[in-house]
């Protein structure tokens, strides 16, 4: 028996499920990019705010490529399990957050409909850094964003809205971009400005885009988590999600036409969201990626067991406290060594088994928000940063494929131009080549020659 609507009254009575009638739900919410960390996030807490009284928040997933969530989720009307797992244990929750899920280049028509539906006041997205399409100075690559972006999708959908009349929506990103709110409506406005100054207008003036913050472990779900779901829930559910206990959501709270009460279910509504975002990308994704590389070169599969590395563990809890909470201008009240100790529990969780592998994917795109930027705000202030510069060591011989026994091939957008960096088989043209004066990275950070001497050095002296 197969997760859907029908099996519902068959679950054990052990797992929680949600209480509210789908069937009387409008759909308020489109998404982009409906995957593991969506419906572990987002979808959980909109699910928990209907559960809470909420009405006509049902979520339309869009799925930008793949046809797999829909596979996985259509066939069980949008239900999923979500499975919170740690050391002592796991527990089961049937979402109902999901409506249904639209592939985009099957039926571009339908997610343009929906995005322009009278009953829709927000779309979101939890997008990759590349699928942003950015230029090299920031802006919008045109031509990257016409080859199945989400851009056309959004214009036309925003131009039907214009021109029935409706209500501007609010452009809402989830995912680890910096300052994501603003970003998004810039390379939005230069799409619709360059094919639609109307709506260009229209969107300026009538639509929102809030800033977010989002925090929650979500490894890939392997076919034995699938079958440890099955076993808690009594039944096969090809879109089980496995997460950890903890989750923060910190949103700006700007909206054009209102939102579900998220706050009610723990997300955080802020004036400003820029100290928490700096907070987690800084402390908790920084920490990620230097256990991601540091950890796959000391023969480390998972977050958990490089953690349990001593030399990386003190390595990491020098980069939390010492390097990256320094360089965080925080909020009233923001605690940044009780975070610390947050992220180091939630490392030391061994049912997660995040893969580091994982973690190291797309370096470059993660990088200038995780470290360089912790690398300039200390660099001003005088101060070194040791932990980082070895992390940022072992990324360089990373580039190089010293880890491909363990990681495979260099996953990573821009893999030609990095791995080009080492054609010269040395060190320094590799450093020389990501952050001299016109190297691939330049302008994140300015370290001065003694400082990419130094780097040169760490790199050539191996882990």
């Amino acid at each position: 028996m197969r997760l859907a609507a029908a099996s519902l009254p068959r679950l054990p009575a052990a797992v929680d499920r949600f209480g509210y009638d789908r069937a009387a739900m409008a759909t308020g919410i489109v998404h982009f990019g409906i995957g593991a960390f969506h419906r572990a996030h987002m979808a959980w807490y909109t699910d928990r705010a209907l559960d809470a009284g909420g009405r006509d928040w049902l979520i339309t997933g869009v799925s930008m490529r793949s046809a797999d969530v829909a596979t996985r989720l259509n066939p069980q009307d949008g239900l999923y399990s979500l499975i919170e797992r740690d050391g002592r244990g796991a527990g089961a929750r049937v979402i109902g957050a999901v409506g249904r899920v639209l592939v985009a280049p099957q039926a571009p028509a339908a997610v343009i409909a929906a995005v322009a539906a009278p009953a829709t006041r927000i779309a979101s997205f939890t997008i990759t850094e590349k699928a942003y399409c950015r230029a090299a100075d920031g802006g919008l690559n045109q031509a990257q964003a016409a080859d199945a972006s989400i851009y056309p999708l959004l214009a036309a959908g925003l131009a039907a809205r214009r021109a029935a009349g409706l209500s501007g929506i609010t452009l809402l990103p989830c995912d680890n971009i910096a300052n994501n709110g603003p970003v998004l409506r810039r390379l939005l406005l230069a799409w619709l400005s360059a094919h639609d100054p109307a709506t260009a207008d229209w969107a300026a003036q009538h639509c929102r885009f809030p800033s977010t913050m989002v925090d929650r472990i979500v490894p890939a779900t392997a076919p034995a988590d699938l079958d440890m779901a099955a076993a808690l829930i009594g039944m096969a559910d090809a879109g089980a999600v496995i997460t950890e206990p903890f989750s923060q959501w910190v949103v700006e709270d700007d909206f054009a036409a209102g939102r579900p009460d998220w706050a009610a279910v723990g997300a955080e509504l802020v004036a400003d969201v820029a100290p928490y975002e700096q907070a987690k990308l800084r402390m908790l994704n920084g920490a990620h990626s230097a256990l991601a590389y540091l950890g796959l070169e000391r023969g480390h599969d998972h977050v958990h067991e490089a953690i349990a590395d001593p030399p990386l563990r003190a390595l990491v809890l020098r980069l939390m406290r010492e390097e990256a909470a320094p360089s965080v201008a925080c909020a009233p009240g923001q605690d940044l060594e009780a975070y610390a100790a947050t992220l180091l529990a939630r490392f030391e969780n061994p049912a997660l088994a995040h893969r580091l592998a994982q973690i190291a994917m797309d370096g470059s795109q993660k990088i200038p928000q995780r470290w360089l930027a912790t690398l300039e705000a200390n660099r001003v202030k005088g101060r070194d940063c040791p932990a980082i510069m070895a992390a940022l060591a072992a990324w360089l011989r990373h580039i190089r494929g010293d880890n491909q026994h363990k990681a495979g091939p260099l996953a990573d957008p821009a893999a030609t131009a990095l791995q080009s960096l080492w054609d010269g088989g040395t060190a320094d043209d590799a450093v020389h080549g990501l952050f001299g004066a016109n190297g691939v990275l330049a302008g994140h950070w300015l370290p001065s020659p003694a400082t990419l001497a130094m780097l040169v050095q760490s790199v050539q002296a191996g882990p």
